[in-house]
């Protein structure tokens, strides 16, 4: 005849076998930004050192004749008209809808910033003509500034926040883990406690 478990036993078991799954759930989803988010940190901290040739590429363009009065009784700051925006991007090969222009007597001129580089359109309203000139940084600059989320949009936007919430989950199972097992690794707390003491230690005394 079995002994049934203890209620208590059967609880824990639960508890445990639910931490290592969302544990390693959340490690499968922040596995890869986790590992980009990190060699970036390091490319960040060391950005004076890291050298990078800036390419610019000048692009030109004519906007058609029949698209000219669309750019008449404007100012401020506008996007362009759909049809002129896609005129541009046949021209210029340069994506600007619905981007916020400056409007001034003379053009419209509409800044494309984007991660690892920039990119400009400037339309003279009495010619039609088009001037655009894009930047690459190179890879690295690109890296760096979807790290930063600098100009990359509202897609990456969100996936900085579902990744972020991915590595507290994360975190948050590590330490419950931590806990249950600690008990049999004695050196358990003493390691938690220095990765706590470290950065607070240089952040007090080494940081001015």
């Amino acid at each position: 005849m079995t002994t049934p478990a203890k209620p208590k036993r059967r609880w824990r078991s639960w508890y445990l076998k639910q931490l290592h799954t969302w544990h390693w759930v959340s490690a499968a989803i922040s596995l890869v930004a986790m590992l980009l988010f990190s060699v970036t940190g390091i490319t960040l901290n060391h950005a004076a050192t890291i050298s990078a040739t800036p390419e610019t590429v000048e692009r030109q363009g004519t906007l058609p004749p029949s698209l000219l009065r669309q750019l008449g009784g404007k100012s401020g700051d506008a996007p362009l008209p759909a049809a002129v925006a896609d005129a541009v991007e046949a021209a210029v090969k340069l994506d600007a809808q619905g981007k916020p222009g400056e409007w001034s007597d003379s053009d419209v001129y509409v800044a494309l910033p984007r991660p690892g580089g920039d990119g400009w359109v400037s339309i003279d309203r009495a010619s039609g003509a088009i001037t655009a000139e894009v930047t690459d940084r190179g890879w690295i600059s690109y890296l760096n500034d979807l790290h930063k989320g600098r100009n990359s949009g509202a897609a990456w936007f969100w996936f900085i926040d579902i990744f972020a919430a991915a590595c507290i989950l994360f975190t948050l199972t590590g330490l419950l883990l931590l806990q249950l097992h600690a008990r049999h690794r004695p050196s358990t707390w003493p390691i938690v406690a220095a990765g706590l003491a470290l950065p607070a230690l240089i952040a007090i005394f080494l940081i001015h």
